[in-house]
């Protein structure tokens, strides 16, 4: 069987969406793995509370919100591009394996979750793309942790114009209104047996979170519910991970204090 994969690598090269190197023929996907080990990851799951989460704070109640890496360097703006609008869903399905992976070894963000939501997508927009690609992260993330995908809760019913065209400012009045449910209850949903069923909405990118909070709104609707939110990037710095109990912070040079 190696033989035959060798000879696939050779006839057939992968090259990373990231760097643009070839991928060796052991390693798995469409992202290296220097690329997915120098990922900016943003460690959101380690922190009490997320700058994702804080976005929607007094807007939308959010049980927590995470994302995996920071959409900052060019290799990552790169790998988002090239899933996002040239035809490689196979890249968020990868990178959505390996958050998953990460987060399940890491803390127990996916306890108690009930379903999985991706944000819906204009019909005439997945026409064109061929694809949603939040399915394929909600996929990926159903494949590694068993979660189950919920497409038949929530809808897009206005294809409004893409939030990377409109500014920072206006994006939540852009995706206001903008989402329809397709079912009336927690009934029509089969989990009226749930108590306070937790839904994980999931998305490529956060920046203002405006998207993410116009779609949890909307499944506010169904009742007594939960939501926590999972994107793969996220815009800004890097967040300092905390320090484990007890552990203080390095403050002297060659060992003499500069902090009392």
């Amino acid at each position: 069987m190696s033989v035959l994969t060798d000879i696939a690598d050779f006839l057939f090269p992968r090259f990373c969406v990231m760097c643009g190197e070839r991928i060796a023929s052991q390693e798995k996907g469409c992202v290296c793995s220097v690329c997915l080990m120098n990922l900016p990851r943003t460690g959101y799951h380690l922190l009490e509370h997320s700058p994702l989460e804080k976005l929607c704070w007094g807007v939308v109640p959010v049980e927590r919100a995470v994302s995996f890496f920071y959409y900052s360097t060019s290799e990552v703006k790169d790998g988002i591009r090239s899933l996002k609008y040239f035809g490689k869903p196979d890249v968020a399905l990868h990178l959505a394996r390996v958050y998953a992976d990460e987060l399940r070894l890491e803390s127990s963000f996916f306890d108690g979750v009930t379903a999985i939501i991706p944000v819906p997508l204009h019909w005439m927009r997945s026409m064109g793309r061929g694809y949603n690609q939040s399915d394929c992260i909600a996929r990926g993330i159903s494949e590694v942790t068993g979660i189950p995908v919920r497409k038949d809760i929530v809808g897009r019913k206005r294809n409004n114009v893409s939030q990377t065209k409109v500014r920072r400012t206006e994006r939540r009045t852009n995706v206001a209104g903008v989402f329809k449910l397709k079912k009336r209850s927690l009934k029509d949903c089969g989990l009226e047996s749930v108590e306070m069923p937790h839904f994980l909405i999931v998305d490529d990118v956060a920046t203002t979170g405006s998207t993410l909070i116009s779609c949890a709104q909307e499944l506010m609707k169904l009742g007594d519910i939960r939501v926590s939110l999972l994107t793969l990037a996220a815009a800004g710095g890097r967040t300092p991970v905390p320090a484990a109990e007890n552990d203080a912070p390095d403050t002297s040079v060659f060992g003499i204090p500069l902090i009392e």
